[in-house]
Order: C-alpha cells, then sequence, then structure tokens
C-alpha cells in the first residue's frame, strides 16, 4: 500500500484539499474567513505544500514530488525518466480527487455564491491581467524559482550532511510562501500543472451549483509554463552540478 505511486496521490491530495480549501474559505458566500484576502490565501498554500510533503514521504514517496514540473526536472537531471508518467498520472488523481472533496465539505456554500469568477478560483488560476505571454512568463519565472531553491535546499554546499530530517518540508513551505507574495499577484501562481489541471477537470465535471465555464482557453499556461520552467532548470542542473 506505501507505495511511491500512493505517497504522490495522497500527498497532491491533502495539497489541493488544504489549498483550494483556504481559497474557498476566502471567496465563498457566508463562510467564516470570507474576505480575509490575499495573505491568508498565501498562507494557506504554504501550510498546505508542508503537510502534503509530510503525508508523501510517510505514505511511501520519499522524494514527495506533488508537481509534475519537479517530477520533469529530477527526470532531466538525472537522466531517469522511468517514475514520470506514474507520477504524473498520481498527481492529476490527488489533484482531481482534492478538489472534489472541497466541493463537498464547502457544499452549501456554492448554491450561497452569486459570482461564478470566485467558484472556479477555488479550483484553479487566472490571470489578473489576461496577456497570455507575460502569463506564460509569469509561471515558467515562479516555476523556475521554485526548483532552483528546493534543489539548492539540498545542495551539499548549503547543507554538506544534508538538511535535518523533518526540516526541508517546512523550508519547502516556507519557499512557495515566498513565490505567493512575491510573485503570485499575476497568475495566481500555479506553478504546478497538476494542482491546476486536476481541479480544473474537477470543476467541469462536479455538479457544482451555478458555476460558469471552467476557462480551458486559459488552461494550458499553468501547464506549459511550469514544465517549460522544468525543462529549462533540469537541464541546468544537470550541466551545472548544483
Amino acid at each position: 500500500m506505501l507505495t511511491p505511486f500512493f505517497g504522490e496521490f495522497l500527498g497532491t491530495l491533502i495539497l489541493v484539499l488544504l489549498g483550494d480549501g483556504v481559497v474557498a474559505g476566502v471567496l465563498l458566500k457566508r463562510s467564516k474567513a470570507e474576505n480575509s484576502g490575499w495573505i491568508v490565501i498565501t498562507a494557506g498554500w504554504a501550510f498546505a505544500v508542508f503537510c502534503g510533503v509530510l503525508t508523501a514521504i510517510a505514505c511511501g514517496s520519499p522524494g514527495a514530488n506533488l508537481n509534475p514540473a519537479v517530477t520533469i526536472a529530477i527526470a532531466m537531471k538525472t537522466g531517469d525518466f522511468s517514475h514520470v508518467g506514474s507520477f504524473i498520472l498520481a498527481q492529476l488523481l490527488g489533484g482531481f480527487a482534492g478538489a472534489a472533496m472541497v466541493w463537498l465539505f464547502y457544499y452549501p456554500h456554492w448554491a450561497a455564491t452569486e459570482d461564478q469568477g470566485n467558484k472556479l478560483a477555488v479550483f484553479c488560476t487566472a490571470p489578473a491581467i489576461r496577456k497570455p505571454l507575460a502569463n506564460l512568463f509569469s509561471e515558467i519565472i515562479g516555476t523556475s524559482v521554485l526548483l532552483l531553491v528546493i534543489e539548492s535546499i539540498g545542495s551539499k554546499l548549503v547543507v554538506p550532511d544534508g538538511p535535518t530530517p523533518g526540516l526541508a518540508p517546512y523550508l519547502v513551505g516556507i519557499l512557495v510562501w515566498g513565490i505567493g507574495l512575491s510573485l503570485g499577484g499575476t497568475t495566481g501562481y500555479a506553478i504546478n500543472p497538476a494542482r491546476d489541471l486536476g481541479p480544473r477537470i474537477a470543476h467541469a465535471l462536479l455538479p457544482i451549483s451555478g458555476k460558469g465555464s471552467s476557462d480551458w482557453g486559459y488552461a494550458a499556461i499553468p501547464v506549459i509554463g511550469p514544465i517549460i520552467g522544468a525543462v529549462v532548470l533540469g537541464f541546468f542542473f544537470r550541466i551545472s552540478g548544483i
């Protein structure tokens, strides 16, 4: 039962349940957290990453990728692509399942919320200003920062004997918080195709009260941007030896 596939699935489920959950709490009507703002959302997502990583490790995935961009970057660096397909599938399924749980958890609040954009925002990202190239650039840079600092956390030049056990998930959570605060205002910092695509599919398929479009016209950007960042950074890691 405790396998890398299961760890990636359950870790991503927890990531999205808590991450989309904080967005639902802030945006949906008659929630006690309604209108609590961007700082709450970025903090909630940071804690969601911390909890998701710990869960993935405990459930059989010691690498705790939880993100196709991380999986691809590792494969680019090591040259081992054997787990890429299964990990990405587990992450997408986990993202879908976590989003479905958010829908159930906040079930009475969907009918109470009139704004279709806010309902969609619970599940996936959207740009503040819709300019495809600028939006794509934001996702590439945000993902690149994520991957570079994650790699630096484990660098032998930073910690010769490796990070203290249990510390790395906490540091990655802080990193995601920093990215959200500094670079998240343009596109909502998907920086993770599974975090955006899995829940977007859930939004399209679930019988959410009063929902609107799932905005498939934008959906490629939070998938392609992180993948481009992953390929570039993975190649950089491979040739630099960082």
